[in-house]
C-alpha cells in the first residue's frame, strides 16, 4: 500500500463511518473504482481503532456520565441509559458472529450497494421528514434500545450504513435530531471495538501484516477526520437535517447502478 493510498482509505473510513453514508460501502468500492488492492483486515483494525478513539473523545462527557451514574443505587436514569446500550449491542454482535463470513461472501457486490444505498436514504429521508420528534437521549428506554439495536444489524449489509440506519431509527422513534446521531455514536462504540478487534485478530490467523508505523498513521489520520467530522455533523444537526445526505445517496446508488449495471452481451 503507497501512502497515498492509505491516506485516501484512511480519510474516507474518517469521514464515512460517522455520517449516514456507508463507510463499508465506500472501502467497498475502492478498488473496483480504482484497482487498488484490497486494504486487508490489518488496515480495517488501524482505522477502526482511529475511528473509536475519536467518538470516545467527542463524547467524553457522556461516556463519564454512564460509568458514573450508571451504576445501581446512583442515578436511575443514567442506568436505563448504559443498560438500554448494552441491549441494543447484542444483537448486532450475535448476527455478526453468526452471519459475517456469509454477508461477506455473498452480500458485497456493488449492485447490492447500489440498491441498499439508495433504499436507505430514501428510509433516512422519511424518518427526519415524518418521524422526527424532541425527544432526548436520556428518554431512550429498552425497548427503544431494542429497536434500534434490531434496526442496527442490516448495518452488516454494505451500503446501509451503521449509522445511517441507527439514525433512521431513533428519528422515527420521536428522537431530536441530535440525539438520534449522539445515540448512534454510543452505540458504536462497542461495535467499532468488536469489529476492529475481530479484524485484527483475522488478520494474523490469516497471516496479514501490517507495518505498525503504517497502522499508527491509518489511525491517526482516520481519527483525526473522524473527531472533526462528529463535530461539524452536530453543528449542522443544530440548524438543519438529512435531506443532503439522502440526496447524495440517491445520487451516489444511481451512479453505481449506471456504473455496475451488466453490459449485454
Amino acid at each position: 500500500m503507497t501512502f497515498f493510498q492509505l491516506i485516501v482509505l484512511a480519510l474516507i473510513q474518517g469521514v464515512s463511518e460517522f455520517l449516514p453514508v456507508s463507510s463499508s460501502a465506500h472501502l467497498a468500492l475502492v478498488a473496483p473504482l480504482t484497482g487498488w488492492a484490497d486494504q486487508g483486515l490489518a488496515f480495517d483494525a488501524a482505522v477502526h481503532a482511529g475511528t473509536l478513539v475519536a467518538v470516545m473523545l467527542h463524547l467524553r462527557p457522556e461516556l463519564t456520565g454512564l460509568l458514573r451514574d450508571g451504576l445501581p443505587g446512583r442515578d436511575p436514569v443514567q442506568r436505563v441509559l448504559l443498560i438500554g446500550l448494552v441491549i441494543a449491542t447484542l444483537p448486532a454482535l450475535l448476527v455478526g458472529a453468526f452471519a459475517a463470513d456469509w454477508i461477506e461472501a455473498w452480500l458485497r457486490s456493488p449492485l447490492l450497494i447500489a440498491v441498499t444505498t439508495i433504499v436507505f436514504g430514501l428510509l433516512l429521508g422519511a424518518a427526519d421528514r415524518w418521524g422526527r420528534g424532541a425527544r432526548p437521549v436520556e428518554s431512550v428506554g429498552w425497548r427503544s434500545a431494542l429497536l434500534i439495536g434490531l434496526a442496527q444489524t442490516l448495518a452488516l449489509i454494505p451500503g446501509t450504513s451503521r449509522s445511517g440506519v441507527t439514525i433512521t431509527a431513533g428519528l422515527a422513534l420521536g428522537l431530536a435530531r441530535e440525539a438520534a446521531a449522539r445515540y448512534s455514536f454510543l452505540l458504536s462504540i462497542p461495535i467499532i471495538a468488536a469489529a476492529g478487534s475481530w479484524g485484527f485478530v483475522r488478520g494474523l490467523r490469516d497471516g496479514g501484516s501490517f507495518e505498525l508505523a503504517q497502522f499508527a498513521l491509518a489511525a491517526a489520520v482516520s481519527g483525526l477526520f473522524a473527531w472533526l467530522t462528529i463535530a461539524a455533523f452536530l453543528a449542522w444537526l443544530r440548524r438543519a437535517g438529512m435531506l443532503p445526505f439522502v440526496v447524495y445517496r440517491l445520487i451516489l446508488g444511481i451512479a453505481l447502478l449506471v456504473l455496475f449495471w451488466p453490459q449485454p452481451g
